[in-house]
């Protein structure tokens, strides 16, 4: 096989390092970035001939651009060094912009980076591993196969300085030329720098590894000190026990409870729920949401290495009384359950709920919430916080997230490579995963219902939504400045027991008042607190749902 390598490479006429830097330029340029050239053309504000000049020159600055660095970069002995590593980033998040409209971000860098071979597993398909072949092993290939000429330093360096002037030249021109037109869009559109590849990958990352890489060894920094119970549990009285569901890439336009036209919620529409239909997430991503909506840092002031080593809000809990337990069936808890008990799923379940890969129904949970609750001895009156993280509506493999008796919507998208699928199907799929969540979510309802030994409060909301194509961007992860509300607007509900409603029938009148109210996971933290009657002078009032009523009543 060397061999015949080796007489391939040997019939490949010799190129020049200038020519070698133009051809790798135009394939990292153009091929890759036909997405984000589509994008252009629909932002222009030209028609007809005018349209296609401006699309040409900005193809033209993107390739000229690559090409004076490339000359400024790369000589001889790492021309190849360079082109390998760009080839194989360029390639694969070419794909994910190309295939799927992710715009590769910072917080992209930080999904990766916090992921799990189970999710990397979810995005394999046909579709990539033949998008891996062409663009990225046989682009590699043909580098491997072509010969760099042998030069003197002062005629390549003559070269350099032509070809580099001449591209400089070139960037400057159409520039100067399409200023105001490159001006308003890049403005407007400030997404659209990370569509370009490879240079979208390695700028976000260096961003990510500046700004939010986490630290190591920080110290911890303590928070809520001061809390501590308002009032505690009476020795005939049931103590507190809240369900907080953390649920995962739900949205909110997608609940019939919400105004869906597909029933989606047939089970919770039928339990007395608060249902809040104007909430929004702290992130668009797992690994941003999850450690805000603890931190008690409302978003527009969440510092992610400050979240990194604070206590949150499991950790004031569990100081003011409760036992905290986070059982888990997702990728982790981004950090916001390490000081606090990590419940152990038993085997049996596992065998009953999850597959050969590890991907486990989100009714494990229930069985889960049953165990556990089971082994609490009778004399053991400590309120407790328990919090489930589900794998919910994670994507792309939206038909692996329910059971068969919980598909009601067909045709369905049974595939991960969901940019092949119908619209109709790929909505089907999807709205399944929402029925599959409607019974978990009922079902750990009717646990809490059956449960004498507590007062049961029940608090779900997701950490994010999902893109399923609109404005052709799929899964999540965008820029909050620019994500669409399909990866913003949540879904969220409280249920509360006819035990905890008598003994707290304020808080569940003023609950009910807000269910039309501008919301957000800032209100998670104190309002949970509240709930749960702690309290701790870290705990944003202004934020506390139950502090508005308060408020009013003053007033």
């Amino acid at each position: 096989m060397l061999s015949i390598v080796t007489r391939v490479r040997d019939k490949i006429k010799p190129i020049s390092l200038s020519q070698f830097n133009f051809v790798l330029a135009i394939w990292l340029g153009l091929v890759l970035n036909i997405a984000f050239f589509q994008k252009i053309q629909n932002l222009t504000p030209y028609q007809g001939p005018k349209a296609y000049l401006f699309l040409t020159a900005t193809v033209l600055v993107i390739i000229a651009a690559y090409n004076l660095i490339f000359q400024l970069l790369q000589w001889t002995w790492n021309a190849k060094i360079f082109a390998y590593i760009l080839l194989f980033i360029g390639g694969f998040t070419a794909y994910f912009v190309n295939s799927l409209g992710v715009v590769i971000s910072p917080e992209q860098i930080q999904n990766m980076m916090q992921t799990d071979a189970r999710e990397v597993g979810d995005l394999l398909s046909l579709r990539f591993v033949l998008w891996t072949l062409a663009f990225v092993l046989f682009p590699i290939l043909c580098v491997s196969l072509i010969r760099i000429k042998r030069e003197t330093l002062a005629r390549k360096v003559t070269k350099k300085l032509l070809t580099g002037a001449g591209s400089l030249l070139l960037v400057g021109g159409l520039l100067f030329v399409f200023y105001v037109d490159f001006a308003a869009i890049f403005r407007e559109h400030r997404d659209l720098k990370g569509m370009i590849s490879p240079q979208n990958a390695i700028s976000a990352t260096l961003s990510y590894y500046r700004k939010s890489a986490p630290k190591k060894n920080l110290p911890l920094i303590h928070y809520g000190e001061d809390a501590h119970l308002v009032q505690q549990v009476k020795e005939n009285a049931k103590p507190k026990l809240m369900l907080l569901v953390v649920g995962e890439t739900a949205r909110a336009e997608s609940f019939s409870l919400n105004g869906y036209g597909k029933n989606t919620n047939p089970e919770l529409s039928k339990l007395n729920v608060i249902n809040f239909n104007q909430v929004s997430s702290c992130g668009t991503a797992t690994a941003v949401s999850v450690p805000c909506m603890f931190s008690g840092m409302p978003r527009k002031d969440y510092d992610e290495q400050l979240a990194s080593h604070r206590e949150g809000l499991l950790d004031i809990a569990q100081r003011a009384g409760y036992k905290v337990t986070w059982i888990d069936n997702n990728s982790g808890c981004k950090g916001t359950c390490n000081r606090v008990e990590q419940y152990q799923i038993p085997q049996q379940l596992k065998d009953k709920w999850c597959d050969k890969s590890g991907d486990c129904h989100d009714e494990i949970l229930v069985d889960s919430l049953k165990t556990y609750l089971a082994a609490i001895p009778e004399s053991d009156k400590t309120p407790r916080l328990i919090v489930l993280h589900q794998m919910g509506s994670h994507g792309p493999a939206y038909y692996q997230r329910s059971t068969t008796a919980f598909q009601p919507f067909k045709p369905s998208c049974d595939t991960n490579a969901i940019q092949g699928c119908s619209r109709t199907e790929l909505l089907n799929s999807y709205d399944n995963s929402i029925v599959y969540t409607d019974h978990v979510l009922s079902s750990l309802i009717q646990v809490l219902k059956g449960n004498s030994a507590y007062q049961t409060g029940f608090w779900y909301l997701s950490d994010h939504g999902e893109s399923t194509g609109e404005h052709g961007l799929y899964l999540h992860g965008s820029p909050y400045a620019i994500a669409p509300t399909q990866q913003t607007h949540i879904p969220m509900l409280m249920w509360f027991s006819p035990e905890w409603a008598e003994q707290n029938s304020a808080q569940i009148t003023c609950l009910a008042a807000q269910k039309s109210k501008e919301l957000s996971q800032d209100n998670l933290f104190p309002s949970l607190l509240s709930l749960l009657d702690v309290k701790t002078q870290v705990a944003d009032e202004q934020n506390n749902m139950l502090q508005q009523c308060e408020t009013k009543k003053k007033a």
